[in-house]
């Protein structure tokens, strides 16, 4: 049996309204929607923890964010996890990582045969979070700046680490077509674009026109209205400190359709590639993002919400013996996606000898009806937020769970635009009791509060030791000289993302202004 090639290509905080075939009229990406086209989209897939590390490391374990520990943006994957890339390997692939996968701590490969390049983002604790300092806390440095600061440019950090991934990409293409030898491969491509700050490349900018950009369904809720996880975020995110009009979130939304773009660009150049070197009839091409983008909806921005703009993720399997042209509408996510790509590596068995949380999506590739008693599971315990989140999705319900506080309860089906909350509806409280019941099953949020906090201690105590030291712990990836220092790395001053993605920015623009309190 000749197992099939899988190409694994993701964004980074993509969310599904910018697509065309999630149904936006705006957005110019016709890679992505002609694999959509030929392959089968998933309509509702979410992640299982609306930020970067987890989610990333919940997809390739199989594994829910809680039971391995992935509770932040500086949570270390630990080496003794089998991953996907393990379990394919034993199945006589080739693993290789091309750009962003943001691993914490002296494992960078996690069952990768290797990687092409360093990560964007540090591999230290410098982003461990601090719950007992109040939703301010942001050691990211997030702020309303990448708003404000929005536009085109020549060229931009992210600019530069997705240019190299993907040149990268395409010469790793070119020596598996010379030199597979009929090994398999899995190759994982992952791009930093569309995450902010929303600074589009020129070229990208100009391919739409400023007054076609459509603004936020839902405008902007009054901070006494929201509720306590939005409000945590209001004042994490900086929304108090830099006044946004408009015209900044038009600049933004405009921006990041042309990242949006770009990244469709690059979705493009690999599927070509592959055809040119006669790799594609035998490749399986997935399209996903680690999580999505609230884009000024209700007036937040960013991701580390449930909301459907920033959980909601695209999801797209295209390759040989795939149908074109399907909808799946069941709830998934991309916890499912290591069995899933098991059993398209293996002739449909999903095989794994650790537990996994996921379930083999292959099973749904003909879906003839819906499946209501899927569920789905999100999570959410890092920056912005003082105690465990939890989400719950079933058939056409959403609940969010925040631990010591109210939750909310959403009928996606006919309000997709999650605005009535129907958590006090005397109407729904059969439904609210059922998925309550079910999303502290196999969960407790206040021995997982005690352990996020303990966990939060260690590592600080270790970061403000080495921080200031020149001879510090560094365990970015090193594929090059200086890649240790290069792009976003955690400092004695622990320079935000946006500072140092600002400095890079050519031409540059002037910071926006902090209001001080």
């Amino acid at each position: 049996m000749k197992r099939p090639n899988i190409i694994l290509i993701m964004a980074d905080q993509l969310t599904v309204s910018a697509l065309a075939n999630y149904g936006n009229t705006i957005v110019n990406a016709p890679h992505i929607n002609s694999l959509s086209e030929k392959g089968v989209t998933f309509d509702n897939a979410y992640c299982n923890f609306p930020i970067c590390a987890p989610s990333r490391y919940s997809m390739l374990t199989g594994r829910l964010p809680h039971s391995i520990q992935a509770y932040d943006n500086a949570s270390e994957l630990t080496a003794d996890q089998p991953t996907l890339m393990h379990y394919l390997r034993k199945l006589g692939y080739s693993t290789t990582l091309s750009g962003k996968m943001h691993f914490v701590g002296p494992d960078q490969l996690h069952g990768y045969s290797e990687r092409l390049n360093t990560d964007i983002y540090p591999a230290d604790f410098a982003w461990v979070p601090n719950w007992k300092e109040g939703p301010r806390n942001a050691p990211t440095g997030i702020s309303m700046r990448a708003v404000v600061e929005a536009g085109s440019c020549l060229r931009s950090l992210q600019l530069d680490y997705d240019e190299q991934t993907a040149f990268l990409t395409k010469q790793k293409i070119y020596d598996l077509a010379r030199n597979s030898r009929g090994q398999p491969f899995f190759v994982t491509v992952s791009f930093s674009h569309p995450h902010s700050p929303y600074t589009a490349y020129q070229d990208h900018w100009d391919r739409y026109r400023h007054e076609d950009i459509d603004m936020p369904q839902v405008p902007p809720i009054p901070l006494e209205s929201l509720d306590t996880h939005s409000k945590w975020l209001y004042y994490s995110h900086g929304r108090d400190r830099i006044s946004v009009t408009e015209e900044h979130v038009r600049n933004a939304r405009h921006a990041y359709y042309g990242m949006v773009s770009y990244v469709d660009d690059k979705v493009g150049e690999i599927i070509a590639l592959l055809k040119h070197t006669e790799l594609l009839e035998d490749s399986i091409i997935i399209f996903t993002s680690d999580h999505g983008e609230m884009l000024g909806e209700r007036g937040m921005w960013f991701k580390q919400t449930f909301f459907e703009s920033a959980s909601r993720v695209p999801l797209i399997i295209s390759g040989p013996g795939i149908a074109g042209a399907r909808r799946v509408q069941s709830n998934v996510s991309l916890v499912d996606l290591m069995p899933t790509i098991l059993a398209l590596a293996n002739d449909g068995e999903a095989t794994h000898t650790t537990p996994i949380d996921g379930c083999n999506l292959t099973e749904l590739f003909d879906e003839k009806e819906v499946d209501n008693n899927r569920v789905v599971l999100s999570e959410y315990s890092d920056m912005g937020v003082c105690a465990p989140c939890r989400m719950i999705r079933q058939g056409k319900y959403k609940y969010v769970y925040v631990h010591g506080h109210e939750s909310l309860l959403f009928n996606l089906e006919n309000d997709p635009l999650e605005l009535h909350d129907l958590s006090s509806d005397t109407t729904h409280q059969e439904i609210k009791a059922k998925l309550h019941s079910a999303v502290l099953t196999n969960w407790d949020p206040e021995g997982l509060n005690q352990l996020i906090l303990d966990s939060q201690a260690r590592r600080e105590v270790i970061w403000s030791v080495v921080k200031g030291s020149s001879h510090r712990e560094n365990w970015s990836y090193v594929v090059s000289k200086g890649d240790e220092q290069k792009y976003v790395r955690g400092g004695g001053d622990n320079e935000g993302t946006i500072a140092v993605k600002g400095r890079a920015r050519f031409p540059y623009v002037e910071p926006a202004k902090l209001k001080s309190f």
